[in-house]
């Protein structure tokens, strides 16, 4: 298959994979994967099957194409292309909750500098380097790779871009708990793509509504929370992106959980720990343990409550996500007060504590914690953050 060819199947598998045909789209990629004999049309042929893979939660099968991809770059020994498949291992990786790989693969990339393609990539590079390390809890490093994403999409003029940087705020403020900036940067993006967004991938008006529906709870707006993630769960149900689909079903028992409604929030956690387990998002497993745990409590069943934040815990710690285990200390430090079991919950106090400094979650203007309460925070140009009080 020559190049022109090749092209041609690509759009075409392009065009039905935009109207919702994507098992058709496959298969016609997967063809020319095994046809083409260019080398430009198998690169691009694998980035659409990294992206597709990537939208249905496939993110081992992504993996294994963002490594071909690479080998194919190196044989037409391209700089742009290597930037650019590095960029897609790096976000494979990250989807898989690697998140030291992924730092990585990042800066593999922002050393690799080739022609004009690498620094509109560039963008990109930091919004992937900014989530991993808020996904280690690194909370300066991350707003650090968010501003300067920020930095490319408005000297690039790129939307799309902006609009993903500011999902990624809301989720940075979200876990600070200042959420008025975690309900302000999703409401941009979905602003964003109500302007700009008439040819973009619905994907783009569920991820803003998604995070907004995490902001509402937090807030105890919960008929807002419903309303977004209804909305959000509409499309991901549609476009059968999985991914999406298991963090709505944990907003949806999180939201009940608020209600105090526990029996309808299981079945909720359970599904989307179903979907999460699929799909390899251990971060997302995390976060339905320490919601399940919490309904034990309201519940009173203290023993099973400690049982699955020591999931939680493990977990937390194999992926280094240092917020995840503070708060598996904060539960169990509620449980053994309760058991009275007085040594067990000093312990417990004492490794918050660690966790706290080890984060370096403190005002560097009044010296108290930060994300301890819902509390407006500002960040310095040194991504340093303080209380705004």
């Amino acid at each position: 298959m020559g190049q022109d060819q090749t092209k041609q199947q690509i759009e075409k598998g392009l065009r039905l994979y935009q109207s919702n045909h994507t098992d058709k789209a496959l298969h016609i990629w997967f063809k020319v994967l095994e046809k083409t004999s260019d080398p430009g049309g198998k690169f691009r042929v694998l980035g659409c099957l990294i992206t597709a893979h990537s939208e249905m939660g496939k993110y081992k099968d992504m993996l294994k194409y963002a490594l071909t991809q690479i080998d194919t770059a190196r044989e037409m020994e391209d700089p742009d292309y290597l930037t650019e498949g590095y960029l897609n291992l790096a976000r494979s990786n990250e989807k898989l909750c690697d998140f030291q790989k992924t730092i990585s693969y990042c800066k593999t990339c922002l050393n690799m500098q080739g022609t004009t393609t690498s620094l509109l990539l560039n963008g990109q590079v930091c919004l992937s380097m900014g989530n991993a390390f808020l996904g280690m809890s690194v909370f300066q490093k991350a707003l650090e790779n968010y501003e300067k994403g920020l930095r490319y999409a408005h000297n690039n003029d790129d939307k799309m871009l902006e609009c993903r940087v500011c999902c990624s705020l809301g989720n940075f403020y979200t876990q600070l708990k200042d959420y008025e900036k975690a309900l302000f940067f999703p409401c941009k993006a979905a602003e964003l793509v109500n302007d700009y967004g008439k040819g973009w991938s619905l994907k783009y008006r569920a991820m803003s509504q998604y995070h907004m529906a995490v902001a509402y709870r937090k807030l105890g707006r919960l008929p807002d929370a419903m309303d977004c993630c209804e909305e959000s769960m509409k499309i991901a149900l549609q476009h059968g992106d999985r991914p999406l689909q298991s963090l709505c079903l944990l907003c949806f028992a999180d939201i009940h959980r608020s209600r105090n409604d526990v029996e309808k929030a299981f079945p909720r956690y359970e599904s989307s720990m179903c979907i999460m387990t699929e799909t390899g998002n251990r971060l997302g497993q995390v976060h339905v343990y320490l919601g399940v745990a919490k309904c034990w409590l309201i519940q009173k069943e203290l023993d099973k409550a400690l049982d699955t934040v020591q999931r939680a815990q493990e977990l937390a710690e194999g992926l280094g996500n240092k917020l995840c285990i503070l708060k598996a200390h904060c539960l169990n430090e509620g449980i053994f007060r309760s058991k009275e079991q007085q040594t067990l919950l000093r312990e417990q106090v004492v490794k918050f504590h660690e966790c706290v400094e080890e984060m370096e979650l403190y005002c560097g203007m009044c010296g108290e914690s930060i994300g301890e309460k819902n509390h407006q925070l500002q960040a310095l140009p040194c991504s340093h953050v303080f209380h705004l009080k």
